[in-house]
């Protein structure tokens, strides 16, 4: 009997069509034989829909398409079963049934533990992150924090929420100032480079702190690294076991790796194939020494902040002096990072496999664990009568 797989995808988030396409690309390299796909797109209103035609990408060229014709539903655990219900007409029938949810979204409102804290409330198997190492691995500001706690190298920085600028712009200027230019500036919850900029002297300061306040509320500021060279690697596993793919080093047409570099790929064709479509160098081009350090620390941010699934780990080196920072991990990567899978011999059908059955596996595991109370202590509570009697 196949497993049925509910790949849910899109969400209200900027990144929101980077997730159709890494989550477009699963669907098509999933192994039919072993699993029947389920796709379920969350709309940028915050609809669900399923049909078979979302596994289509030209679909999403007209969103009219999809509310016209796929069924909009909801996901919830109906006696033990995870049902699909249509939500619209006079009956409410249940369209359909999955066994496990697999996340493919991106960016905040869903990568950031959002939509992970409601699989977790219904309790159904899922694939990757929950909700802790998800949040933990979306917030720029939070996951530093936890770093130097762990003593996992990071650039120097300094944040700040948006009402704070507003209030002490002079005295964020001077702390600023104090790690010295030039400075990357970002929202702290965002992802796939959107309201990043480098900064390299105070002129253009003001300009791209208030360009990074359009997407997020909480900002970070961090000292550029010098003679930078960007290498990612990617991490498989959970808290007891972690395997590492090769490391990439990404090439950038610009000072920083943009939202161009990484999903229009400057390609002619116009069309996009996800983080695929950026140039990058594999292996990276870094002395077997500094693998092993990329590989361990890999390993040891993966650990901390409780991932699971696939993750992409990002690095800054400078190349002068071979100091290596932790950039920041990627708890759903776009194209799941199936690239830097199949150089160690993983093809991406085999990688989603081995995700799908971590998933259940995770789940066995957790349903060990004692979540509840067969006793009611409420049972000879008699607080609300007391309150009653308050009340007259």
């Amino acid at each position: 009997m196949q497993i049925k797989v509910g790949v849910i995808f899109g969400g209200p988030s900027v990144e929101h069509e980077v997730s159709i396409i890494s989550a477009i690309q699963a669907i098509n390299n999933i192994n039919k034989d072993k699993y029947e796909v389920i796709p379920i797109y969350i709309s940028k209103d915050r609809k669900w829909y399923t049909s078979n035609m979302l596994t289509e990408i030209d679909v999403y060229k007209d969103q009219d398409l999809i509310k016209k014709y796929a069924k909009e539903v909801v996901l919830y655990n109906k006696n033990g079963h995870f049902v699909l219900q249509n939500v619209k007409g006079l009956f409410k029938r249940i369209v359909n049934e999955i066994d496990i949810a697999f996340p493919i979204v991106h960016g905040s409102n869903v990568e950031d533990g959002t939509l992970a804290g409601y699989l977790e409330t219904i309790g159904i198997p899922m694939v990757g992150c929950e909700v802790l190492g998800a949040a933990l691995g979306q917030d720029k500001v939070v996951m530093k924090q936890v770093f130097e706690s762990m003593g996992i190298p990071v650039v120097n920085y300094t944040w700040f929420y948006d009402i704070d600028y507003l209030a002490h712009k002079d005295q964020i200027f001077k702390d600023i100032k104090k790690m010295g230019y030039p400075v990357v500036v970002k929202p702290a919850s965002l992802g796939s480079s959107i309201g990043i900029a480098k900064v390299k002297n105070e002129l253009d300061l003001d300009k791209a702190i208030k360009e990074a306040m359009q997407y997020d509320n909480k900002l970070i500021v961090e000292k550029a690294v010098d003679n930078m060279i960007e290498v990612n690697c990617s991490v498989f596993g959970n808290y007891e076991y972690q395997e590492n793919s090769v490391i990439e080093q990404v090439v950038s047409s610009e000072d920083l790796l943009t939202y161009s570099d990484k999903y229009l790929g400057n390609g002619k064709s116009g069309k996009s194939k996800g983080m695929v479509s950026a140039s990058r160098i594999i292996p990276a081009k870094i002395s077997k020494e500094k693998r092993l350090e990329v590989e361990e620390l890999a390993k040891l941010v993966f650990k901390s902040l409780n991932l699971s699934g696939v993750c992409r780990i990002d690095f800054l080196i400078n190349d002068e002096t071979g100091d290596i920072y932790v950039n920041e991990p990627n708890t759903i990567p776009g194209s799941l990072s199936f690239y830097l899978w199949e150089p160690t011999g993983k093809k991406y059908n085999e990688l989603l496999d081995d995700m799908i059955s971590l998933g259940i596996k995770n789940y066995k595991q957790k349903n060990r664990k004692v979540i509840s109370f067969e006793s009611n202590i409420l049972s000879n509570y008699n607080g609300t009568k007391g309150v009653k009697n308050k009340l007259k």
